[in-house]
C-alpha cells in the first residue's frame, strides 16, 4: 500500500494525479476553431512509488505526458508516464529505488551507475519523434502519436553526453533544435557542449567549454548567429551531497555571467560577460544581435527565486528580492570590457515562464506573454507551493511597451503557456495562446484557448478536464503537418 509524504510537496495543491489514460472528445465551453489543428504536448512530475525521503523535492517525480489533440473543432487527451530506465526498474521492483533530486550518494545499491533521468521537464517534437527532457540525463524518445516510449538515445552515436537539455530553442530559419549540456564530467563539474540537430535528426554541430562555475544552466537562447547562456548564481559541492541537503544553493558571492558563443565555432571563442553584484535570471523569453551589441530578455530578480533552494549562507528566503521582472540584458561583442553593459526594466507586471511566438526565436521580436503575480488579487483556494499569486496571463507589447492581463479568479492558479500560429504565413503573434488553468477547489483543470493578442478579454473556449493535472513545468505545440511528417 502506498504511502506519500504528508507535506506540501504531495499533498493539496500538489497532490498526486498518476492516471494513465485516453479521453475522446473532451467538454468544450465555448469554440474552438476548426481549422486549429495540431497536438499540445505539456509534461509534469508525478512519482509512480513513495519518494525514499520525505522532503523528496517536487521536480524529482517521473515525467507524466500529456498530449490534447486538437482536429475538426474536438479535442482528445492522452497522458502517459515517460517510461525512463528508472520508471521501469522501480515499476518491476514495486517501489522507489532512486533517491533524493540529483544526489546519487542517496539511490539503493542496486541502481549505482544508472541513469536517474525522469524525463519531466519539457516535451518537444522534432524529427519525427517526442523528445522527453530533462537537464540531468539523456533525451528519452517517445513516439508522438501514441505517447508509447522507445527509449534514451545518442542519436546514432554522434551525442554521447549523460545530459541533455531540458530548454531547446528551435532555429526558424534551419529548423534544427538548438540545445546544451552540462555538468558532462560527472556530478558537479564544469563541461558543458552545444550542439544542433537537424531536422531529420542528424547531429550537424557540437562545441564544448566550460562553464564559469558549476551551476544551475538551466535555460539558454539563440541570438542569430550566437548561442547565450545565462548563469545564475547557484551552486553546491560535495558537502550537500554527503549531508543529502537540497542539491543547489544560492551563493551571492558568485558573479551573474552570460556567456556568448559562435553557433557554428568550436566554443574557443567563448566570452563571459560579468555582473556584480549578482543577479539571478532563469527561463529566457528571447534574445538578437544588434549589430555588435546581444539583447538577452529574461524575468529577472535580485536574489535566488526558488524558495526551495536556500541561501548558502542561510539566510531566510526574501519574497521581495525574489520577485522576478521581465528585464533585458546587453552586452557589446565590440567592447573592450567584459562587464554586462546594461539591465534594464521591461516588464512592468512580475512573472515567470515567459514565451513567445517561436516563430521568432533569435530574431528582434515585438510579442511575448508570462504567468505573471498580481499580488492584490484574492485567493480562496488551500495553501501550497505554485499558488495564490501565479494568477494571470499577461501579453507585452515590446513595440508599445503595453501590457494586458487577464485574472484567472479567486480559485484557480495558472500553468505556463504555448503560442500557436493561425496559420502558416500568419504575422508575429497572429493566433491562439494555450494555458492550463487549474481550479483548487472544484478541482478540475481547464485548458483555455485565448486570442494570444487580446488575453485580457478571456479564454474564447474552455477545454475541460474530469481532473485536476498536476502543476507543470514546460510544454509546446506542433502542427498536424509536422506531426504527420
Amino acid at each position: 500500500m502506498a504511502h506519500f509524504p504528508q507535506h506540501p510537496g504531495f499533498t493539496s495543491v500538489l497532490r498526486l494525479v498518476r492516471l494513465e489514460g485516453d479521453i475522446r472528445d473532451l467538454e468544450i465551453e465555448g469554440e474552438v476553431p476548426a481549422d486549429l489543428d495540431g497536438a499540445f504536448y505539456r509534461v509534469h512530475p508525478d512519482p509512480q512509488f513513495p519518494p525514499r525521503f520525505a522532503d523528496d523535492q517536487f521536480f524529482n517525480g517521473d515525467g507524466m505526458v500529456s498530449m490534447f489533440r486538437f482536429k475538426d473543432g474536438k479535442v482528445d487527451f492522452r497522458q502517459r508516464y515517460a517510461q525512463t530506465d528508472k520508471w521501469k526498474v522501480e515499476r518491476a521492483a514495486g517501489k522507489a529505488l532512486f533517491g533524493a533530486y540529483r544526489n546519487p550518494l542517496t539511490d539503493d545499491d542496486s541502481v549505482k551507475g544508472m541513469a536517474r533521468g525522469t524525463a519531466n521537464t519539457n516535451v518537444l517534437v522534432h524529427a519525427g519523434k517526442l523528445f522527453a527532457m530533462k537537464e540531468d540525463s539523456p533525451c528519452l524518445i517517445m513516439d508522438a502519436n501514441t505517447l508509447e516510449t522507445e527509449g534514451y538515445t545518442d542519436f546514432d552515436g554522434e551525442l554521447p553526453i549523460s545530459a541533455f537539455t531540458a530548454h531547446p530553442k528551435i532555429d526558424p530559419g534551419t529548423g534544427n533544435f538548438c540545445g546544451f549540456g552540462y555538468s558532462l564530467a560527472g556530478p558537479l563539474t564544469r563541461e558543458c557542449c552545444y550542439f544542433e540537430i537537424d531536422p531529420t535528426g542528424k547531429v550537424v554541430r557540437k562545441a564544448e567549454f566550460l562553464a564559469p562555475y558549476y551551476t544551475m544552466l538551466h535555460d539558454f537562447c539563440i541570438a542569430g548567429d550566437y548561442a547565450v547562456f545565462n548563469v545564475s548564481p547557484w551552486s553546491s559541492d560535495m558537502s550537500v551531497l554527503e549531508q543529502n541537503r537540497p542539491h543547489f544553493y544560492y551563493d551571492r558571492e558568485l558573479p551573474f555571467y552570460l556567456g556568448v558563443m559562435r553557433r557554428d565555432g568550436d566554443g574557443s571563442d567563448m566570452r563571459w560577460f560579468r555582473q556584480d553584484p549578482s543577479i539571478c535570471g532563469c527561463h529566457v523569453m528571447n534574445a538578437f544581435q544588434d549589430g555588435t551589441k546581444i539583447l538577452f530578455d529574461v524575468p529577472v530578480s535580485q536574489t535566488g527565486s526558488l524558495p526551495f533552494f536556500p541561501e548558502k549562507d542561510g539566510r531566510p528566503f526574501d519574497p521581495v528580492a525574489a520577485t522576478t521582472y521581465l528585464s533585458r540584458i546587453t552586452v557589446d561583442l565590440a567592447a573592450n570590457t567584459d562587464t554586462i553593459q546594461s539591465i534594464e526594466r521591461i516588464g512592468q507586471a512580475p512573472g515567470e515562464f515567459p514565451r513567445i511566438d517561436d516563430r521568432q526565436c533569435g530574431q528582434p521580436y515585438r510579442h511575448g506573454w508570462t504567468i505573471t503575480y498580481d499580488f492584490d488579487k484574492p485567493y480562496s483556494g488551500p495553501a501550497g507551493p505554485f499558488v495564490g499569486v501565479i494568477n494571470s496571463l499577461t501579453h507585452y507589447d515590446h513595440q508599445t511597451g503595453k501590457e494586458q492581463s487577464w485574472w484567472c479568479g479567486p480559485d484557480s492558479a495558472m500553468q505556463e503557456p504555448a503560442f500557436v500560429p493561425r496559420g502558416k504565413g500568419s504575422a508575429e503573434g497572429d493566433g491562439w495562446l494555450l494555458a492550463l488553468v487549474d481550479n483548487h477547489l472544484t478541482n478540475y483543470s481547464d485548458l483555455c484557448l485565448f486570442d494570444a493578442l487580446n488575453v485580457a478579454s478571456g479564454p474564447v473556449a474552455r477545454i475541460k478536464l474530469p481532473v485536476r493535472l498536476r502543476q507543470g513545468l514546460h510544454g509546446n505545440w506542433v502542427s498536424a503537418a509536422k506531426l504527420a511528417a
